[in-house]
């Protein structure tokens, strides 16, 4: 299934970011460093290392603009995946530097640890990348305890679009366990960390 072509803004960026253009990274660093060290954060569970992470993502980047392809999402999304490799490689890297420390637990047990926290990732990013409609029916339904009756009267839709907004919600966060351990992300909303579209 061929991908939706990215934005103008995600094509021009690159080529900013190819160019050298500082003001391109510090562009892209406004838009996307919520989103890096959220996700970073996410996995590591600590602000100086997600610190760290977002520093790394950002300099990957500047780095390697032609490493971006249009043809495979948006620039959020490479920038999200990017993130996350980076942080479970630190944190496969912490785990291991602890466990030579202390010797306690097993590496089936560190990688358990390790795909938990990448799941806990992308679901994080599924959830910022969800468009509004889907989030808000998840909201109500699973934080609110709204069936989906009480559902569709609160946001003013059918029943039967109630369900289909919760059945295609859940269907997209049922995707961060099965496609953790794989390293790919869905591909995001071009807009900012936190936009929202609609259906």
């Amino acid at each position: 299934m061929a991908k939706d072509t990215p934005p103008r803004w995600d094509r021009r960026m690159q080529q900013r970011l190819a160019r050298g253009e500082a003001a391109a990274l510090g562009e892209l660093y406004d838009r996307f460093a919520p989103l890096v060290h959220s996700l970073a954060h996410r996995v590591l569970d600590d602000d100086e290392a997600a610190d760290r992470v977002t520093r790394d993502v950002f300099c990957h980047v500047w780095d390697n603009p032609g490493a971006y392809d249009p043809k495979q999402g948006s620039m959020r999304s490479w920038v999200a995946d990017i993130t996350r490799e980076t942080a479970v490689e630190r944190f496969r890297r912490t785990e291991a530097e602890a466990y030579e420390a202390s010797g306690e637990g097993t590496a089936e047990e560190r990688e358990q640890k390790i795909r938990r926290a990448s799941a806990a990732a992308r679901a994080d990013y599924i959830v910022r990348s969800m468009p509004t409609p889907l989030w808000a029916a998840l909201e109500l339904a699973y934080f609110q305890r709204r069936n989906y009756r009480q559902t569709a009267a609160d946001l003013g839709v059918s029943e039967d679009e109630a369900r289909r907004r919760l059945r295609l919600g859940l269907q997209l966060l049922s995707t961060a366990n099965t496609q953790a351990a794989d390293g790919s992300l869905p591909p995001g909303p071009p807009g900012p960390p936190g936009d929202r579209r609609s259906l």
